[in-house]
């Protein structure tokens, strides 16, 4: 080996070293700043509408004996991304361009519903033989409040709400936690494979494909058989990133405890 090699092959090891000093950096840091997270994502599915067209005729629904004129079924989904378990969590979902009527409350993977907290069920109390003010039906179409006794690390909740919009547009829900350290932050719904964002496991494969290239393009003279191995971890690059991602999880879980 001549010492030009040499000194070529130092320069690629030292750029692989610092780029994967730089992964495990972030990795870290990324594992650290997730101590107190609660990550939500919020879909609609449109029920129907109320509608008269000159051709098709009039189409009314109503709920509950009312008519109604756009219903959406609307699913908030929130995770303890956290590593840490939390007691006595109120979590409020709230909106301004919809009316939330019936609702649905599970904490997945457990029997448990969720219930309103004390101060929220206060502010819609009617005593009896009376009808519900126009403060608390507005209270009421517009948020509500819960109280989550316990809330463990990768826990996810689901709310439903059967809800009607004030316009065309699809509605907007929007959630927010009262727990000391947390933060909450709102994610786009992503497509998932195994259970973990595409986006993401794609992202991870492919800077684990580029980590992989470093010792092939140094061990390897053919350049045929470099450009074919690259070529085919393109096509599976997403589960490499998948299963890599669930060790992060398992492993920042294993932190945690």
């Amino acid at each position: 080996m001549n010492g030009l090699s040499i000194i070529d092959n130092v320069y690629v090891l030292a750029l692989f070293s610092a780029f994967t000093g730089a992964l495990i950096t972030w990795i870290s840091g990324r594992i650290m700043n997730k101590r107190g997270v609660f990550s939500y994502t919020v879909t609609h599915h449109k029920v129907g509408m109320s509608t008269e067209d000159s051709i098709f005729g009039k189409i009314s629904m109503t709920w509950n004996d009312r008519p109604v004129q756009h219903l959406y079924f609307s699913t908030v989904e929130l995770k303890n991304q956290s590593l840490n378990d939390y007691k006595n969590a109120i979590i409020t979902t709230y909106t301004s361009d919809t009316s939330l009527l019936t609702e649905s409350t599970h904490i997945l993977d457990t029997p448990n519903i969720l219930y309103w907290t004390e101060a929220y069920r206060n502010k819609l109390y009617v005593e009896p033989g009376q009808s519900p003010s126009n403060e608390q039906w507005a209270i009421y179409c517009g948020q509500r409040e819960y109280l989550v006794p316990v809330f463990n690390r990768g826990q996810v909740i689901r709310i439903s709400y059967l809800n009607e919009a004030i316009s065309d547009m699809a509605p907007s829900i929007w959630l927010s936690a009262s727990v000391k350290g947390v933060k909450v932050k709102f994610r786009e719904q992503q497509q998932q494979v195994l259970g973990v964002s595409q986006p993401q496991a794609a992202v991870v494969g492919i800077v684990l494909g580029i980590i992989g290239l470093f010792p092939l393009v140094l061990y390897v003279s053919n350049m045929w058989i470099v450009a074919v191995v690259a070529l085919l971890y393109g096509f599976i690059a997403v589960f490499p990133g998948v299963y890599f991602l669930k060790f992060a999880q398992k492993l920042r879980e294993a932190i945690g405890n």
